[in-house]
């Protein structure tokens, strides 16, 4: 336990990312258009699958709840890491670091559990297709999607309570461009092996639980597609599901390499670069992975927003 005479730090110094002036300017302009083009393209979607009938199907309801996750998803981080390359200022109060991790951490978890509930749904589309209305209909739809915001915030407030209540003397600077779990448990001085291991265990409990509920979905809908008897058949079922297996691999890659670990991580440059990916780079591609891919809702897109009129 650490003395009593220790002093609690009022604020963090968050390192973000080293470099020259070029390479911070560089940076801000990626960060800023990369965060522009996520927030325009899942409002784009949420607008759409609200104002469209053609839409009020379940698949595009959790697509709706999953972009209008990501706008807030990459608002917590990416505003802050712009701030901080642009005016140089690079702290954080402790109230501040403390209410980033948790909004991160709650958004991240319902991610995983809203994932494993669009598994769900495409194994109900394809493995119960006549029955797939009434199983999806309004009233389940609405509870998963609930379900799957409450869990993460529940989650999100058992790591967080941990969390804070280390006592955080000295030094504060967390090598990082945001306040995550590994770097804020690296500068405690007090005795972080119950939050690690409860970070540890909540972390595998969000999210291989529901990693385990889209391993079994797409093992029943393999099963499925497979015993379609034509080459067509097979092809048009399995790509409805295509799309969320890629996001679901980028997703569960990037997370579980970072939280999936009972000990803090040593190599924060590695940490650093896979947290791109799934704070920046995956809320930036998902939309595109899902609507690409989709000939329904670029179909609507098509007929929302006369190109063709714009570009005349």
């Amino acid at each position: 336990m650490p003395p009593d005479n220790l002093t609690q730090v009022a604020d963090f110094i968050l390192v973000g990312f080293p470099g020259g002036e070029e390479i911070q300017v560089l940076l801000s302009l990626v960060f800023l258009v990369a965060y522009v083009l996520t927030v325009t393209e899942n409002v784009m979607i949420v607008v759409l699958v609200w104002t469209n009938l053609q839409l009020h199907k379940p698949m595009y309801m959790f697509l709706g709840n999953l972009s209008f996750l990501e706008i807030w998803y990459v608002t917590v981080t990416v505003p802050n890491v712009l701030v901080s390359l642009v005016t140089k200022k690079q702290s954080i109060s402790f109230t501040g670091c403390m209410a980033q991790l948790f909004f991160f951490l709650a958004l991240a978890c319902s991610e995983c559990t809203l994932l494993a509930v669009m598994a769900y749904d495409r194994y109900v589309a394809i493995c119960n297709p006549l029955q797939y209305l009434i199983i999806m209909d309004h009233s389940l739809c609405t509870h998963l999607a609930v379900g799957s915001w409450l869990s993460g915030f529940l989650i999100a407030t058992g790591k967080v309570y941990f969390i804070s209540r280390q006592t955080y003397c000295g030094p504060n600077i967390i090598n990082h461009f945001f306040c995550d779990v590994s770097p804020l448990l690296q500068l405690s001085c007090s005795d972080v092996s119950a939050a690690e291991l409860m970070d540890f265990l909540l972390a595998l409990l969000i999210l291989l639980v529901p990693l385990i509920v889209i391993m079994a979905s797409y093992v029943c809908i393999i099963s499925a597609v497979l015993g379609i008897p034509s080459a067509q058949g097979r092809h048009k079922a399995f790509s409805t599901c295509v799309s969320h297996l890629l996001v679901v691999m980028v997703f569960y890659t990037a997370s579980l390499f970072i939280y999936a670990r009972p000990q803090s991580i040593d190599s924060f440059s590695s940490y650093k670069l896979i947290s791109v990916v799934y704070t920046i780079l995956t809320p930036l591609i998902n939309p595109i992975i899902y609507c690409l891919r989709n000939q329904e809702f670029i179909f609507v897109l098509r007929k929302t927003i006369p190109w063709r009129a714009m570009l005349s």
